[in-house]
């Protein structure tokens, strides 16, 4: 009797299988790109230069996204500056100091819920507290506070994973030639754990740039571009719409044309933080190679 696996008549059952798989792939393939040329179809039109670098002005007959764009870019710094050195301390803290117990397992549970709350209920939070409590009202401070509450779960498990996937044998080694805990995280997990962090922070700034329920309820929809000199920094503390928000707006004025541009606008940014994704986790593996 012939065991060899050459000798093995393929089922039908793998065949039927491997269609499913296929056809599944196929159709998930076919979606993106159905929406991606849907969308670029209805917008290109409506993106020009004129739609990327100004405001809308019903004086000057104009409509534009460069206030949205700035609040954007606003609101992923400020969420970033906060999110992610307590997102990545945490992670630290519970992969390398906690020790194993329910302090840990309850920690870990509740970052999994919160990852888990709507949106919307973020929004209701930081309207609240940030906005009514803390009194920083509709600004783009109050969403960028949200926001970080939000993230957070993301960038502490990615950066958690990507510190249980350095060997053991790098702490071992460093702490047996007499390097301190500290100094071993700082110099030997965190570089060689990086392509996992980065890969977090990243995918928390297409949340970011994605939000929009959360954000109408704490940073408003205000579209101007902050003035010169100190009005960069007073403007965190001023409405500030993002692409999303005005691409809601859009759509409940029934403006469709703006509004397939500014998904385009969206669109076009996704890819470029998917792809930056890509390129990054490759550079930093190939470096720890």
């Amino acid at each position: 009797m012939n065991n060899s696996i050459i000798g093995k008549k393929t089922r039908v059952s793998d065949n039927i299988l491997y269609a499913v798989i296929y056809g599944s792939a196929a159709i998930s393939i076919l979606l993106l790109v159905g929406i991606m040329g849907y969308v670029f179809v209805r917008g290109i039109s409506n993106v020009n230069l004129s739609f990327l670098t100004t405001v809308p002005s019903t004086i000057k007959g104009t409509f534009g996204i460069a206030g949205n764009i700035v609040n954007t870019l606003y609101i992923i710094f400020i969420t970033l500056l906060f999110a992610t050195p307590i997102g990545v301390g945490a992670a630290i803290y519970l992969n390398e100091y906690a020790k194993p117990g329910k302090v840990v397992s309850i920690i870990e549970f509740t970052t999994e819920v919160l990852s888990g709350i709507p949106s919307i209920i973020f929004g209701l939070f930081g309207m609240v507290f940030f906005g009514n409590v803390c009194g920083f009202g509709y600004s783009i401070l109050t969403g960028s506070f949200t926001l970080t509450l939000m993230v957070l779960p993301l960038i502490t498990r990615n950066t958690q994973e990507a510190l249980k996937t350095v060997p053991e044998s790098y702490r071992s080694g460093a702490l047996g030639m007499g390097a301190t805990k500290w100094y071993m995280i700082r110099t030997i997990l965190l570089p060689s754990a990086m392509p996992g962090i980065i890969t977090g922070v990243i995918l928390a700034v297409g949340r970011i740039v994605g939000e929009s329920a959360a954000l109408l309820f704490t940073a408003g929809s205000g579209y101007l571009l902050p003035k010169a000199g100190i009005g960069f920094l007073n403007k965190i503390m001023e409405s500030g719409g993002t692409l999303t928000i005005q691409l809601y707006l859009c759509m409940s004025k029934a403006q469709y044309g703006e509004a397939f541009g500014i998904a385009l606008v969206l669109l076009v940014i996704v890819l470029l933080i998917n792809m930056l994704t890509k390129y990054l986790s490759k550079k930093f593996d190939v470096s720890q190679g």
